[in-house]
């Protein structure tokens, strides 16, 4: 046997073994992009669908009707205990974010002072608006200072008298050894 095709037979194996443990270790790589992999959907909220809703009658139905189909409320109005709020929501996951919503239904239902059902009004995703959120800081208005408000900053604040050692009036305050008034003695008792 040839030397010359044994060295090309030998470097043809191994170029053919580093090919296939490349092709193990770029495998997870490519099918990461399969239907295999995608992020489960996640129900959230009150899960109604529209045959829940649908045999409801405004006029007729009361709200032992509307607990006895779609359950408890997600929600109550803020200041009226007579608006019922059904949020039903499927989102999917998303890596390093808040997760997307793939499907958003709010059923909100009016009833009366008697309980009986009035209004009904079925809103979806594109009837949302969309609310940022604000930055990492909140901002505050007046804590940031010019360079007038830095100069004038101290106009008043000056005490002639914060240098005197007198019992009547110097650096020290209420709290400190020397009072104010009766030269720092005080009221003592009997």
């Amino acid at each position: 046997m040839n030397n010359a095709s044994f060295l090309t037979t030998k470097s043809r194996t191994r170029l053919v073994q580093r090919l296939g443990f490349t092709g193990l270790a770029c495998a997870p790589l490519l099918l990461g992009g399969c239907s295999v992999f995608s992020p489960i959907p996640e129900p959230r909220g009150s899960l109604i669908e529209k045959t829940d809703y649908a045999q409801l009658v405004p006029g007729t139905s009361t709200r032992f009707d509307v607990l006895d189909s779609l359950g408890s409320p997600t929600a109550h109005a803020t200041f009226d205990d007579n608006t019922w709020i059904y949020v039903s929501m499927i989102t999917s996951p998303t890596p390093l974010g808040f997760p997307t919503v793939d499907k958003q239904q709010v059923v909100v239902l009016n009833f009366d002072n008697s309980g009986v059902l009035r209004k009904m009004d079925t809103l979806n995703r594109k009837d949302s608006i969309r609310v940022g959120m604000v930055g990492p800081t909140t901002p505050t208005p007046g804590t940031k200072t010019s360079v007038i408000q830095e100069l004038l900053g101290n106009v008043g604040r000056y005490n002639p008298m914060s240098n005197m050692s007198s019992t009547f009036g110097g650096s020290q305050g209420p709290l400190g050894n020397q009072g104010t008034g009766n030269g720092g003695a005080g009221n003592t008792l009997p």
